[in-house]
């Protein structure tokens, strides 16, 4: 039978909890540790807190002794590996806000011209693939655009090139001599 794990929260343990589960930008792990270690304080067993969470009793007996261990600070999550991100989440507000201007006045964008406008604009270097991948997991879509004139054309300069191409145009066959 698994031991039975208690946590006792000082009235300053519990503000410092309440204070970091108000934070905007916390990560999901880091939140769900804390939420057990708030409930785990107000008396709760680990079954009935796992069960509240909806998540595993593995899971809560993991941050209860990682709270022992470490207090708060040992529930955040581990530093995740690889290059940091080289586009940040304002530059990606940014290029929605763009986007959804341009939308609004009717304006297309390309892909690359994207990319170039974040160069010039955020001084991010990045490739036009990897920002349609991004702009697709925002919520953007996109379809491919036709480049043509026809709406600008005049459909009188237009009958009249007609014309003069009818009369240049030859009929039959007719040997050119040079």
């Amino acid at each position: 039978m698994p031991k039975i794990l208690r946590v006792e929260l000082t009235s300053d343990q519990e503000r410092e909890a309440r204070k970091r589960l108000r934070a905007l930008d916390l990560a999901s792990g880091t939140r769900l540790r804390l939420e057990c270690i708030r409930l785990m304080g107000r008396g709760l067993t680990v079954p009935e807190v796992a069960d509240l969470l909806e998540c595993k009793d593995v899971t809560v007996r993991g941050a209860v002794h990682r709270f022992a261990t470490g207090g708060f600070d040992a529930l955040a999550d581990a530093p995740r590996p690889g290059r940091p991100a080289v586009v940040t989440r304002e530059d990606r507000k940014a290029l929605a806000a763009l986007l959804d201007e341009s939308a609004r006045q009717g304006r297309t964008w390309t892909a690359a011209a994207l990319r170039d406008w974040l160069a010039a604009e955020r001084g991010v270097r990045v490739s036009a693939a990897w920002l349609t991948e991004l702009l697709h997991r925002d919520g953007f879509r996109w379809k491919r655009t036709r480049d043509t004139l026809r709406h600008k054309a005049d459909p009188v300069l237009q009958q009249a090139a007609r014309a003069e191409l009818e009369d240049l145009r030859l009929y039959g066959w007719a040997r050119i001599r040079a």
